[in-house]
């Protein structure tokens, strides 16, 4: 949100709304983290990505965002073929120390082999990323018919 200020108000926005997002009933609970985007990563362009989309949340060990943040930057350009699937890499601005990347892929079968594909030619993980990771969590998520991602 420019300026930041934006981002109380539709926090404050959402909270308040019986249908925050226009997607009811799908929407049953409401969270809201804030994070800002890895700074060497173009911006988002809307639109849909593929039918499948991953959330991957990985909390980092106090301290690990410096070099999680510099082993990205040096294996994006490297592991493009993978990468290109990337539709955002964002940091925790609140809460505990972390990053949640939204990939987006045609099929599960896609994801698998171009993962498959950067670990075998040693592009993926990036370095000195893993060593920061203490837990991590992985959702597979398909969007509703409405939605502008579909």
């Amino acid at each position: 949100f420019e300026p930041t200020e934006d981002l109380g108000v539709e926090r404050r926005r959402a909270l308040l709304s019986s249908n925050p997002f226009n997607a009811r009933p799908s929407v049953t609970a409401l969270e809201t983290n804030s994070y800002a985007p890895f700074p060497f990563l173009p911006a988002v362009e809307p639109g849909p990505r593929g039918k499948f989309y991953e959330f991957r949340t990985y909390w980092l060990k106090p301290g690990g965002l410096p070099a999680t943040l510099a082993g990205w930057e040096k294996a994006i350009g490297p592991a493009h073929e993978y990468t290109a699937h990337l539709v955002i890499n964002m940091y925790a601005l609140d809460g505990p120390p972390r990053i949640t990347h939204i990939w987006g892929f045609l099929s599960l079968e896609q994801r698998a082999a171009l993962r498959e594909g950067a670990y075998k030619a040693r592009l993926w993980p990036p370095q000195g990323g893993p060593d920061n990771i203490l837990e991590a969590t992985s959702t597979i998520a398909v969007p509703e018919t409405y939605s502008p991602l579909a």
